[in-house]
């Protein structure tokens, strides 16, 4: 009988998705309106039967506990499990995790009490929908001592990804991270012999990516960690294929890395798109979060394009297209929003609450009257006046960190907690 045990990493600072990150853990980002990123790997865990799970984490923690601790419970003597393992210091280790697979390492000992014939490492902070059973299927018909799930790619992709070649039994012999655009790489392509290499050459796919996603037998994860290598996929994986039978799993569904400003953006307003690439309304598969218990969202007379609102938000008289509102949103009358992920409130205010804005001088919670905003993420808790204009003008966009907003590759990015005054123009 087959034991795994799945581990999900939290990453690090996540500086490429910063200020969403500025105090909060990557996984605990909010996404789609009502999730957290870490809900679509628990979610695919779930799906195949594996529901004994630790998520590995050392930044900004807090959010992502407290995420974890009301959402996944379950019934007391049940053995399944979803528990945050955070770095801590003991006597054998007294530093941060200085990796993946260092994280992974430094908890070997709390993992082994369960006694896990294979391990399942997840990333904390990427989008797809995978059976995970197959997965495993494969891992064990391959006889394989590793397993890294990959997805096919152009060469154009190819620069920012782990480059894996296989033969034409589908074994991994080599590995390249994030090759130069100007490298020559086509010795890294997929083999002639292999059944898909036709197909996926027809469609200029070329080469396979690893995901970051592997299978370890418990054995082979003992034997790969037994060194100073602190990652997985720079130094571990390279240094496995010529000792360790590595097989790859090719994977030909939908799957983004939400690791920047940029594909968190897109990521989200593809979904609200009449056929978006990732699908949330599957019964039979759902996405598992947080029970909000919030009434449904209000909407008064407003004209609402491709997009999602989110449960408890109340929408006034407003002009709304190829945006997401989250969770809470107030949003007054005549305001306009266009390609805007908002991502609501954690609270509602009171009417004294709100007698007491107006007397301080500062907006409710939420979007004031006549707003306009185009093009931008505005973070929970924010506080937005009347009239105001946010990327609406023609103002050039130029990057960079301006106290309550930032701008990240053209996307304007107002933080959590922001005020941004009445007929404020940036």
């Amino acid at each position: 009988m087959r034991r795994v045990l799945s581990l999900i990493l939290g990453g690090g600072k996540g500086t490429r998705l910063y200020p969403l990150t500025q105090t909060r853990a990557k996984p605990c980002v909010p996404f789609a309106g009502k999730f957290k990123l870490i809900d679509i790997p628990i979610s695919n865990c779930f799906h195949a039967g594996f529901k004994q799970i630790y998520i590995l984490t050392q930044f900004n923690s807090a959010p992502l506990h407290s995420h974890i601790t009301n959402t996944y419970r379950f019934a007391p003597f049940d053995q399944d499990f979803v528990e945050i393992l955070a770095a801590e210091q003991t006597y054998d280790h007294e530093g941060w995790y200085r990796g993946t697979a260092d994280a992974v390492r430094n908890s070997l000992d709390r993992f082994r009490v369960h006694s896990p014939t294979q391990y399942l490492i997840l990333s904390g902070d990427q989008l797809y929908r995978m059976d995970l059973r197959d997965l495993l299927k494969n891992h064990v018909q391959k006889r394989a001592e590793i397993s890294i799930a990959v997805i096919p790619v152009r060469r154009e992709q190819a620069s920012d990804l782990g480059i894996v070649k296989i033969d034409e039994s589908g074994r991994v012999v080599a590995f390249l991270e994030k090759p130069e655009p100007s490298a020559d790489i086509q010795e890294m392509a997929i083999a002639e012999g292999f059944p898909l290499a036709e197909q996926l050459r027809n469609e200029g796919k070329e080469y396979l990516s690893s995901m970051g996603i592997y299978i370890f037998n418990a054995s082979a994860l003992e034997k790969a960690l037994n060194n100073s290598y602190s990652d997985f996929g720079k130094e571990v994986i390279p240094t496995c294929l010529e000792k360790i039978k590595v097989y790859a799993y090719i994977f030909q569904g939908y799957w983004e890395d939400i690791g920047s400003i940029l594909s968190f953006y897109a990521a989200n307003l593809n979904l609200t798109t009449i056929f978006p690439a990732f699908n949330f309304y599957d019964e039979k598969k759902p996405i598992y979060t947080s029970q909000s218990h919030l009434p449904s969202s209000k909407v008064n007379s407003c004209s609402i394009h491709q997009s999602l609102t989110s449960d408890g938000s109340i929408i006034t008289n407003a002009t709304i297209r190829n945006s997401i509102i989250g969770n809470r949103n107030i949003i007054e009358d005549g305001a306009y929003l266009d390609g805007v992920i908002c991502m609501g409130n954690e609270y509602y205010e009171t009417i004294n609450q709100k007698e007491e804005n107006q007397k301080k001088g500062i907006p409710n919670l939420g979007i004031g009257r006549g707003t306009m905003i185009r093009k931008a993420i505005i973070d929970q808790n924010v506080r937005i006046g009347d009239y105001c204009r946010i990327g609406i003008d023609d103002i050039p966009r130029q990057n960079g960190h301006f106290g309550g907003y930032s701008i990240v590759d053209g996307i304007m990015v107002i933080a959590q907690d922001a005020t941004i005054p009445s007929r404020t123009v940036i």
